[in-house]
């Protein structure tokens, strides 16, 4: 049965270099031939990565090891006239009299109209501000990363007899992507790779180019996939040529046979691939201007289909290169790939979203918590969608999967709660997330887009950041320390709750609450106006243990109410049997007819936190005017032993049980 190729959408052309180095001419050469030779090869190659010669376009330059070359050069441009005046001005400099071409191979990026959305942007019917249109031009237009090391070969598909890749039915070919694709996302934010493809062009069907910080990584990806079939049966190598990257500058030092790159050079970064202008007129191309052309025989573009329908960022060839087609261990790089080289996420669509205080909070009422599913100072995306569920899962997990190949990337993930269904996606850093937003965007149904600092940012900058977009000044922060050391003075615990716009100061006190009340009240009506938020009484008769709590709107307010409050009836403050780390989840209330499953299952998980390491007490404290307005207080040794049980499972379970009971989101508050 004839088989159709897909249409394909072809970018930048591309040439490896391989150069040898005549090593007897260079050492027999004046001293002054050897200056002019380095002034002009320094001068070229700069000249190169700069991209001088043309509008667009990338460039690196590598030591390649082993005897088969001694430079590695690779070529990214326009048009491939661009490419050949590059290779003939190489051979104008004196630099170039002393060396001779050991290898060298022609490609050109390219994307498939294999899925649906593909062709839509080969035909040009995609907006070019979606996100999709975006980060198929990503892959046509890459960016050379700066990892340290290089490895390059071609490849073909097998068409032996018994094994021919292109005579498998489209079902067989999917499950091997899959199954390559899962060896794959292992490596994500380890290996990145560009695959181009070039039939026609050059021996082989394929070039696969893939940069590593630690060359182990490559290796170890490569071996995994020589155990797939769809690389022992169908995958046919050419040679491989590896490389470390170094700068112009340094020039000079690799001929003298010293270490390169040289710490100068590597702290000032002189080896940038391409300036600011070139990278962004490569992104500022339309699907107006990208070669359309038929289906090249023979390419394999279900690569794209298990893990990118093209509408997902992967990789600058897994649309018909032998990598993502199953072909060899560049579909499992391919995967982790970022467009070519990119080491942040894609770039996407709208990017648009209202940026939240209480983002930590918010992924707790959906499961997703500190310490367990991401560190202090992540950036998260929460997304509402009035989609259906099922099919906004589906669409997440494709992206979910695309967005693992970042090293920035966390999670990724389709939550519901309370009849509302979110897509929730946590980056190391805010600016991956603002690139990532745009994807999500693109999702069906989004409603209401809300990002948030979890934790504290990163870095000064970050911690900055936050605190401007929450309109907090240095003069807030001073004065917010300054009265939590007050407050400590007067035995009075004070605090933010996590994520809250309030400010919690919590009592102690061996009063019985019967002789609180009048006090209380009082207290109450002398802070009645702006900034008191709530004043109350909690008991926990079987522990004994009685608090009041006090919540206001800013620090200066919680200063005069604290010194007001310290005046109560048998305030003890932390009494010595409590010294350790306190943590207290705050409001939590419940559905009245819910109340007494609510204690019930707070005893259970009290048997659970009697037998963990650390643990001191914990009582469930309800508010004397309404009982099912509660907060948990319990004390530990130290902040580690209380953060094991908030990433314990039975944590987990409980607050996605909790969701069924609560009348409303819960507020947490940790007090050390």
């Amino acid at each position: 049965m004839q088989r159709k190729a897909p249409a394909t959408a072809e970018g930048w052309y591309v040439r490896h270099d391989l150069r040898r180095i005549d090593w007897d001419a260079w050492r027999e050469a004046s001293e002054a031939v050897r200056e002019r030779a380095i002034d002009e090869g320094m001068g070229y190659f700069e000249s190169a990565i700069a991209v001088e010669d043309a509008e667009v376009g990338q460039s690196a330059l590598y030591a390649a090891q082993g005897h088969k070359a001694d430079l590695l050069v690779v070529h990214l441009r326009p048009t491939m006239a661009a490419l050949d005046a590059l290779e003939r001005r190489f051979e104008t400099t004196q630099f170039a009299q002393f060396t001779e071409r050991a290898s060298s191979y022609v490609s050109v990026t390219e994307a498939s109209g294999y899925s649906e959305k593909g062709q839509q942007f080969i035909d040009g019917d995609l907006d070019d501000d979606s996100g999709l249109a975006k980060y198929m031009r990503s892959r046509l237009y890459p960016e050379i990363p700066e990892e340290e090391f290089v490895s390059f070969y071609p490849m073909s598909k097998r068409r032996q007899p018994d094994q021919n890749w292109y005579d498998l039915p489209f079902a067989e070919r999917a499950e091997h992507i899959q199954r390559h694709g899962e060896i794959g996302r292992e490596y994500g934010g380890k290996v990145q790779q560009m695959i181009t493809g070039s039939m026609g062009m050059d021996d082989w069907e394929w070039g696969v180019t893939l940069w590593a910080s630690d060359l182990t990584d490559v290796k170890d990806l490569l071996a995994q996939m020589r155990f797939d079939q769809s690389t022992s049966k169908f995958a046919e190598f050419g040679p491989f040529y590896v490389g470390r990257r170094f700068p112009p500058s340094d020039l000079e030092v690799y001929l003298a046979g010293e270490h390169v790159p040289t710490a100068d050079a590597a702290a000032s970064g002189t080896d940038a691939s391409a300036t600011d202008d070139t990278t962004e007129t490569a992104a500022a191309h339309t699907s107006a201007d990208v070669h359309q052309s038929g289906a090249h025989d023979g390419e394999v573009t279900e690569t794209e289909t298990p893990h990118d329908d093209g509408d997902h960022p992967v990789s600058a060839g897994d649309d018909g290169h032998p990598g993502d087609d199953g072909g060899h261990a560049e579909s499992a790089a391919d995967e982790q790939g970022d467009g070519g080289g990119h080491r942040g996420p894609p770039t996407g669509g709208d990017a648009e979203f209202t940026e939240i205080d209480d983002a930590a909070t918010r992924l707790g009422m959906y499961g997703v918590h500190e310490g367990e599913d991401y560190d202090s100072g992540a950036y998260a995306l929460l997304y509402h969608s009035e989609a259906d569920a099922e099919d906004l899962a589906e669409e997440t997990e494709s992206l979910r999967s695309d967005f693992d190949h970042y090293d920035r990337h966390v999670l990724t993930t389709t939550r519901a709660n309370r009849g509302q269904t979110v897509v929730i996606s946590v980056w190391t850093a805010k600016e991956a997330a603002e690139i990532a937003a745009g994807f999500l965007g693109d999702l069906p149904g989004i409603s209401e887009r809300l990002a948030g600092h979890l934790g504290e940012p990163t870095s000064d900058d970050a911690d900055g950041a936050a605190d401007e977009a929450a309109g907090a000044t240095d003069d807030d922060r001073a004065a917010a320390d300054s009265v939590r050391a007050q407050l400590a003075d007067l035995d009075v615990y004070a605090g933010q709750p996590h994520g809250e716009d309030v400010y919690a100061l919590v009592l102690y006190t061996t009063a019985a609450p019967e002789e609180l009340e009048a006090a209380v009240a009082s207290a109450r009506e002398d802070f009645a106006g702006e900034g008191h938020v709530k004043t109350a009484i909690y008991e926990d008769p079987e522990s004994e243990t009685t608090a009041v709590v006090s919540l206001w709107d800013g620090p200066e307010s919680a200063n005069a109410a604290g010194e007001r409050l310290a005046d109560l009836p048998g305030i003890v403050g932390r009494p010595t049997d409590r010294e350790g780390f306190g943590t207290m989840g705050m409001f939590y209330t419940v559905k009245p007819e819910h109340r007494e499953e609510f204690v019930e299952t707070f005893e259970t998980v009290g048997e659970l936190l009697a037998d963990m390491d650390g643990h001191r007490e914990t009582a469930l404290l309800a508010n004397r005017g309404d009982e099912n307005d509660m907060f948990i207080a319990s004390r530990w040794d130290a902040r580690e032993d209380a953060m094991e049980f908030f990433r314990s499972d039975a944590f987990a379970d409980t607050v996605e049980w909790g969701r069924d009971v609560l009348a409303d989101r819960p507020r947490h508050v940790f007090l050390a």
